[in-house]
């Protein structure tokens, strides 16, 4: 019977999933490795895995063919060199979190066009102000919208945004289809030709090496003034001081960000105290049904990996994605 590890760290729900990926997938050999010492006296035997491997814990996998991340975008250093040249199959959780996020970075959006963040401010103040002029409302029937990163958050939002009428873009570097609601799909090489033609930009990226810091000053600076930004996707994609920046000197038309290149945000941030600034912390992912979704990839592949079926999910682990 092939062995399958969950690694270290275990949790309240680690033995139940144990059980499932067991019932899923009879012909492996479910075993729990609560800490380090047993992770590295298991996996010698494992051909797959669940959790987070270290360069000293690959060592000792001599057999490993399948490791499922415990994330749907696993954080710098989850794919390390060693593990990147390794033969086994890495899968994540991607996919899962579509509705929540999507309908998060939507939220963030209508409220920045209609300058919510403002009045919002107002209240905690009492004060009644109605200074909002027609030219400060991003009237979406008008407007053009630059999704980066179409993968199944940036098809969802680009599929509700075109319900309100947008004119979406998308850019991908894997993707060259329209998804519904999608107008146009181009490559990541035309984004700074695009950038100037957007009324707002969002951002759905993962973080790998190519994609940190790719919004900085420079980047920044080819936007519209007028423009809104959305970051939904990694924090270290976006520099932060660029975007403070930017706001300070009247270069955006407004900012939220869910994610950001310092998390948490210390409490004598600047942005905390920009008007135009929505910031909400790291919770677009927050939403029901998650762990149960997360359970079913894993039986899903589970179930595969027995079967000597294609896995789903399956990571190009060069790209981290």
């Amino acid at each position: 019977m092939a062995n399958f590890v969950m690694l270290p760290p275990s949790d309240e729900l680690t033995e139940d999933w144990a059980r499932a990926v067991a019932e899923a997938a009879p012909a492996l050999n479910v075993q729990i490795a609560p800490d380090r010492e047993t992770a590295l006296r298991l996996l010698p035997d494992a051909v797959a895995a669940y959790g987070t491997l270290d360069p000293e814990l690959l060592s000792k996998a001599g057999n490993l063919q399948w490791l499922q991340a415990p994330m749907a975008a696993p954080p710098a250093g989850y794919f390390f060199p060693e593990l990147v040249a390794h033969g086994v199959s890495v899968t994540n959780f991607r996919g899962i979190y579509n509705d929540h996020v999507a309908t998060h970075a939507i939220a963030m959006l209508l409220s920045l066009a209609r300058n919510l963040p403002i009045y919002m401010r107002q209240q905690a103040e009492g004060i009644w102000d109605r200074h909002l002029a027609d030219e400060d409302i991003l009237h979406l029937p008008e407007s053009t919208i630059l999704v980066i990163g179409v993968g199944g958050i940036g098809a969802e939002i680009g599929r509700m945004l075109a319900a309100f009428g947008a004119r979406v873009i998308g850019i991908d570097p894997r993707r060259s289809d329209c998804p519904e609601g999608t107008q146009e799909m181009h490559t990541p090489a035309e984004l700074d030709r695009l950038l100037p033609q957007a009324d707002a930009v969002v951002l759905t990226l993962p973080h790998t090496p190519e994609s940190e810091g790719m919004f900085d000053a420079g980047r920044l600076a080819l936007m519209k003034p007028s423009a809104l930004f959305v970051n939904i996707g990694r924090g270290a994609t976006v520099r932060l001081d660029a975007v403070t920046e930017a706001l300070q000197a009247n270069r955006l038309g407004g900012v939220a960000l869910d994610v950001f290149e310092q998390e948490p945000l210390p409490p004598d941030h600047p942005l905390w105290q920009e008007p135009r600034a929505l910031l909400t912390p790291h919770v677009a992912v927050v939403g029901p049904h998650i762990p149960q979704r997360r359970l079913g990839v894993l039986c899903e592949n589970a179930r595969r990996f027995a079967a000597g079926e294609p896995l789903i999910n399956v990571v190009d682990k060069s790209l981290w994605y």
